[in-house]
């Protein structure tokens, strides 16, 4: 049985190096705005996009992983490597919210409007040219692009065996990101095509290969396999959960608009699970999905029990995500994973 002496000793070790990576962000982004701010003033406006989202209250599940996996791998808690990719992983997700937001047409994000819809009341208190909307949508892609080239600058030094695994993970985010907008305007019903942007977006995105990119950074291949399978099961967890939090959560606590999946005629991980077995939602949905009203929708998967049948889904997933820590890993980061599982899988926004 792990004591709770040895339990800590893994938790202190990664909280710490993530302290350094929140003071790591906030240097590197106020030495971009001096930069640019120097060179043009305005153009501080842009960095600040990036700066603001940044420090809008994530909760660094990406840079989480990448130190757990840097950390059980053996890697050097000392080392600035992994500080400046689990920084540059935080930057990539800022950049995936940014382009996120404007795809879907998104209103709020932690709790305050969104970039593009902040630019763009900007644009039209100040009286400029053109049409408002337009602008806070061209400011908000910019700032996603440009938190994205900033993520870049601090791999720098990375390992060519971690860079891999980064070029991975940013190609998989933005396939992604279009198979998700490609399946919204189709329309069509497609389990399977659910499933594997729910892997590209979300599972792998956010736990197997920030996990993988730690141990990469610390030197460690053997435990590749088994991060993935602990990360891929854990991620479907998580991305369940996003679904559960969307169609049903309080728009108070998540900080997000409410149904944004079902107004955006998304084919969620939740919608493919709820079209496989419940014959009731197949026929309301038929093969358009578009046309499905979100409201009624939204009443039957209640009514048919979906929401529960998803929470068993999901506590399937995190055991067999933490049944593959105990096997592979150390028991006292084998308990931090299973601890992290936990959060990760029954999180409330």
């Amino acid at each position: 049985m792990t004591t709770t002496t040895t339990i800590a000793a893994p938790r202190r070790l990664r909280e710490t190096m993530l302290a350094r990576v929140e003071k790591r962000l906030a240097a590197f982004l106020a030495a971009d705005r001096a930069h640019w701010g120097a060179k043009n003033p305005d153009s501080v406006e842009l960095v600040d996009c990036v700066a603001e989202m940044v420090g809008g209250g994530g909760k660094r599940l990406r840079p989480s992983f990448l130190l757990a996996g840097y950390l059980a791998a053996g890697g050097d808690p000392e080392s600035d490597l992994p500080v400046d990719a689990a920084a540059a992983v935080e930057l990539l997700h800022t950049s995936a919210l940014l382009h996120d937001d404007v795809i879907d047409e998104a209103d709020l994000r932690r709790g305050r409007p969104t970039a593009h819809r902040r630019h763009a009341h900007l644009h039209g208190e100040l009286g400029w040219q053109g049409e408002s909307g337009h602008y806070g949508e061209s400011v908000a892609l910019l700032a996603g692009n440009l938190a994205l080239v900033q993520a870049e600058r601090l791999l720098e030094n990375c390992p060519l065996a971690a860079r891999r695994v980064w070029s991975d993970l940013t190609t998989e985010v933005m396939m992604g990101q279009f198979l998700d907008a490609r399946s919204a305007a189709r329309s069509v019903p497609d389990p399977d095509l659910a499933r594997w942007i729910a892997l590209f977006k979300s599972g792998r995105y956010t736990v197997a290969q920030p996990l993988v990119m730690g141990a990469a950074l610390a030197g460690d291949e053997a435990l590749r396999p088994a991060l993935e399978e602990y990360g891929l099961a854990l991620g479907e967890a998580f991305q369940l959960r996003d679904d559960l939090l969307d169609a049903f959560g309080d728009e108070a606590e998540t900080g997000k608009s409410a149904r944004l999946d079902f107004s955006s005629h998304k084919m969620t991980l939740l919608m493919s699970i709820a079209l496989h077995e419940e014959p009731e939602v197949a026929a309301l949905v038929r093969t358009d999905l578009r046309s499905t009203d979100p409201e009624q929708l939204h009443k039957l998967l209640l009514a048919t029990g979906m929401k529960e049948r998803v929470e068993n889904v999901i506590d399937e997933r995190l055991r067999a995500a933490i049944a593959v820590a105990e096997r592979a890993l150390h028991p006292e980061w084998a308990e931090e994973l299973r601890a992290m599982a936990v959060a990760a899988a029954h999180r409330k926004s």
